[in-house]
């Protein structure tokens, strides 16, 4: 685990900020659900990602893929990347 060296202190209502740097890195806005996890002493938070949902679209369907290293794809998403690698690399896909 890589430490960030920022340390924020629990509000009266047991709340924490998590700073705009990280929310920037880790793509999380305004409304989006994170997750919460326990192991040992440590409080891990994790931007939630719906089971099964398409890293391209974001939908969930029963048609959904998952691909090499848990790429999940939807037929939606996974013809939109095969129209990008065709026209990135100039390949039929």
């Amino acid at each position: 685990m890589k430490s960030t060296g920022i340390a924020r202190k629990v509000d009266q209502l047991g709340r924490v900020v998590i700073p705009v740097e990280l929310r920037k890195v880790l793509a999380i806005k305004e409304k989006d659900l994170i997750e919460i996890f326990v192991d040992g002493d440590q409080i891990i938070l994790k931007k939630y990602k719906a089971y099964n949902e398409c890293v391209i679209t974001g939908q969930i369907t029963p048609q959904n893929r998952e691909y090499a290293k848990g790429v999940v794809l939807s037929p939606r998403g996974a013809e939109i990347l095969k129209h990008e690698i065709e026209f990135r690399f100039g390949i039929k896909a």
